[in-house]
């Protein structure tokens, strides 16, 4: 247990951080599943569309450092691959 009263403060932050975070990762994780589902059940108009949220969701975990830049246009990338193959 932190005996300083900053790190206590600095413990509470962390955990508020940690559980945000969390909740954002897991959105993902979900969002991503759902769209490899649609492609692979060739849902094209509807995972066109759910891209476009999809994107959304990445920029705003890029921008709040959730995940890492990177990380985000590599995804981002990737899919709109997967999206313009399934569409050919």
């Amino acid at each position: 247990m932190p005996n300083l009263k900053s790190a206590c403060k600095r413990l509470k932050q962390n955990a508020k951080r940690e559980s945000r975070n969390k909740t954002v990762k897991s959105e993902l994780k979900t969002k991503i599943k759902k769209f490899k589902v649609m492609i692979a059940e060739k849902k094209l108009s509807e995972a066109e569309e759910y891209f476009k949220d999809l994107k959304k969701r990445l920029m705003q975990a890029e921008s709040k450092n959730i995940i890492h830049k990177n990380k985000a246009s590599r995804y981002i990338s990737r899919f709109q691959t997967l999206l313009n193959k399934a569409s050919k």
